[in-house]
């Protein structure tokens, strides 16, 4: 579905010769791509499912959100604004992401689902956060508010 989804918006955004946009996603596919071949070395020839796709979409948006910090600090603000522009692009093939009460809500639920009670237990936490929540919750503050929840 995700994978169609991104092949039909290179395809539109060829169609109106939005560059931005076809660089933005041909990046996007690159690394889908060897995602790909990297699962098939470990015996999964249907491709990356669609978490996976959904991680390594997160994984650009912070990369850019990085970039776009540094560039700022070295006074590139064409190099910024062009991250900033890449992140929309990409932000379209993710599910709407929690704000903090909702993100705060949902791991209070899920370590009370799992009777979670110390640092211990705050890899089966991540690991339901993740299952459930992929594409959804930026794992970073995550992990930082369940550290908290059970220290």
């Amino acid at each position: 579905m995700l994978r169609s989804r991104l092949n039909d918006a290179l395809k539109d955004a060829m169609k109106a010769k939005e560059s931005l946009a076809v660089s933005t996603l041909r990046l996007i596919l690159a690394a889908l791509k060897d995602r790909d071949i990297a699962g098939r070395s470990k015996g999964n020839s249907d491709g990356i499912s669609e978490d996976e796709i959904l991680e390594m979409l997160q994984k650009m948006v912070r990369q850019r959100r990085d970039s776009i910090e540094m560039y700022t600090k070295a006074g590139r603000d064409e190099l910024a604004e062009r991250e900033a522009n890449e992140i929309v692009v990409i932000e379209q093939f993710l599910p709407q992401a929690l704000g903090e009460d909702e993100m705060r809500a949902a791991i209070d639920t899920v370590i009370a689902e799992l009777d979670a009670s110390s640092i211990k237990d705050m890899g089966r936490v991540m690991a339901e956060l993740k299952q459930r929540f992929a594409g959804q919750m930026d794992f970073g503050k995550a992990s930082a508010t369940v550290k908290e929840l059970l220290a």
